[in-house]
């Protein structure tokens, strides 16, 4: 098992900046790679950024130029810096851990980002 803490979140202007932290502990070794997805209200849970245990990372192209993924690989910590933020990025944002061995997707309990315009 593995769990997920997010810190970071909360009300930011528009152009602003936040930066999301998620600390994972339990059976990390386990993990092949860590991420962030978002749901705003009436919306479906979608991918933001996630990067594998070799660094490659993935972004949706929405934030692209705008959010930068990084990882802490001896602390099992994933962050994702926010640059630029607009009133669309507006949600909760979950972080996510993948274990493709065990075929379990492990999930935070979301942190919620608000953008005022």
């Amino acid at each position: 098992q593995v769990q997920l803490v997010e810190s970071g979140g909360g009300l930011v202007q528009a152009g602003g900046s936040l930066r999301l932290s998620c600390a994972a502990s339990g059976s990390t070794f386990s993990i092949n790679g860590m991420g962030w997805y978002r749901q705003a209200p009436g919306k479906q849970r979608e991918l933001v950024a996630r990067i594998n245990n070799g660094g490659t990372t993935t972004y949706t192209d929405s934030v692209k130029d705008r959010f930068t993924i990084s990882r802490d690989n001896a602390k099992n910590i994933v962050y994702l810096q926010m640059n630029s933020l607009k009133p669309d990025d507006t949600a909760v944002y979950y972080c996510n851990a993948w274990a493709l061995r065990e075929g379990r997707n492990y999930w935070g309990q979301g942190t919620q980002v608000t953008v005022s315009s």
